[in-house]
């Protein structure tokens, strides 16, 4: 769609609505910004819109008539009324990844999934950039905004996304050469209201592939399985058996296209889900030109993700982990696997419409007691109950406090919500950022 002139509503003012602003008017188009917040609340945001002299609206059903295009953010709902009234008086209604995606220059790799996807995405390009192969990273939650990359995208350059399923929903020409599909679990039933919407909007990234792209999908998922027939040449990666094509373990190594790629031990992320995220980014990065050699030597020197099982510190012999990138159940899972125990973990937050009973038999083999903060403490609580002792604590500061005075030495004490993070925090990362103060003030505290 040709921008020059037309009338652009872009709906939202986080980071990414911010930066369809900037590209919407740096392609000549007549822009104006919506938010559900006023004005004053926007901090920065707002302060680059009046630099621009983008005209804003708070958002009513009113200010969505009259527009060429409407542009979403991944937050808001691409279901609103108003937005469907749009399309059904035929404006075009696109989210940020779409708008981007008509000016991104350079190749594409994609990845998303219910998990993983963060820690991959930063692998892989750390990977290329190891090789010396150009490459930026953006997308999703915590990256550069798929309309920021533009400007600094070239042809030949490969340009890693992370996407999300908020962001899969809108597409329509956004195309991966390389698509990454970690796992499929439940997860922003909230958001989707099904298992099978949430999982068609994750398909979106395999459906505007060509069948000269290359797809990898994880052979142990079974809704990743049911999808090997749409999108470009499938390549698996297993944590349990050899596929024809693609990654898999065996004999302590991890194996790429037949050829052993590195020994398990020389990985240094914590856990079997990272094994698998480590054999998706090795087939992404050696799909695109990076020899085994390289990328082995690049995954040693990975120091990993913030707020994903990341180490903070030991006081008096306890351990604390951070992951706070846990948000559903399927995450906390995986997080609770990469400990052999014994774990006092905290849980709760802001709830998507999950069943937690899933982590009973983990819990009960594994944790001395499980600390419960947020909106979701109650309903955790009743889907726990008699499978671990339980302390209510409201709190994430709370929480740690109680952990440090119960927690013995070798225990673990780990961040692994399970849930949102918007009943008491800003997003995930501020979550984390929050324990890990939290627990700089313990040390503190001990050294008095």
């Amino acid at each position: 769609m040709k921008l020059e002139g037309a009338r652009v509503l872009i709906v939202g003012m986080a980071r990414s609505g911010l930066a369809a602003v900037e590209l919407a008017r740096a392609h000549g188009a007549v822009v104006e910004a919506v938010d559900q917040r006023p004005l004053e609340e926007l901090g920065q945001a707002a302060e680059r819109l009046a630099a621009l002299g983008v005209p804003f609206r708070r958002q009513s059903e009113a200010v969505f008539d009259g527009w060429d295009l409407i542009v979403i953010s991944p937050g808001v709902r691409a279901d609103l009324e108003p937005l469907e009234a749009a399309r059904r008086r035929g404006v075009r209604v696109v989210g940020d990844l779409e708008l981007a995606s008509w000016f991104l220059e350079g190749p594409v790799i994609g990845i998303t999934g219910t998990n993983g996807k963060t820690t991959t995405t930063a692998l892989t390009g750390h990977i290329l950039r190891e090789a010396g192969i150009p490459v930026q990273v953006g997308g999703n939650i915590g990256w550069v905004a798929p309309c920021a990359m533009v400007a600094a995208s070239r042809p030949g350059q490969w340009n890693v996304l992370e996407v999300s399923s908020f962001q899969l929903e809108t597409i329509e020409r956004f195309r991966a050469e390389i698509a990454a599909l970690l796992n499929i679990t439940p997860d922003h039933l909230d958001r989707h209201g099904t298992f099978e919407r949430y999982a068609a909007s994750k398909r979106r990234l395999l459906e505007t592939q060509t069948a000269a792209d290359a797809k990898i999908l994880n052979a142990e998922d079974s809704t990743c399985r049911s999808f090997a027939g749409v999108g470009g040449r499938t390549l698996w990666f297993s944590s349990k058996a050899r596929p024809e094509r693609g990654a898999w373990l065996e004999r302590d190594r991890i194996w790429v296209d037949g050829e052993p790629l590195m020994e398990i031990a020389a990985v240094p992320l914590r856990g079997r889900h990272n094994l698998e995220n480590v054999m998706a980014a090795a087939l992404a990065a050696h799909r695109a030109g990076v020899a085994r050699e390289a990328i082995a030597a690049a995954v040693r020197s990975f120091p990993g993700v913030e707020h994903r099982l990341e180490f903070v510190r030991r006081i008096r012999g306890v351990d604390y982990f951070n992951d706070s990138k846990a948000t559903n159940v399927d995450a906390a899972l995986k997080a609770l696997d990469a400990f052999a125990g014994p774990l006092w973990v905290i849980l709760g937050g802001r709830d998507k419409d999950s069943d937690y009973a899933p982590l009973r038999p983990m819990l009960a083999e594994k944790a001395r007691g499980v600390l419960l903060i947020g909106e979701a403490a109650g309903k955790i609580a009743r889907a726990l109950e008699g499978a671990v002792p339980l302390v209510e604590c409201g709190t994430l500061e709370a929480a740690v406090e109680e952990a440090a005075r119960r927690a013995a030495p070798g225990d673990t004490v780990l961040l692994a919500p399970a849930c949102a993070s918007f009943d008491q925090f800003k997003d995930f990362e501020h979550r984390g950022r929050v324990f890990k103060a939290a627990v700089a003030r313990l040390e503190e505290n001990a050294c008095a």
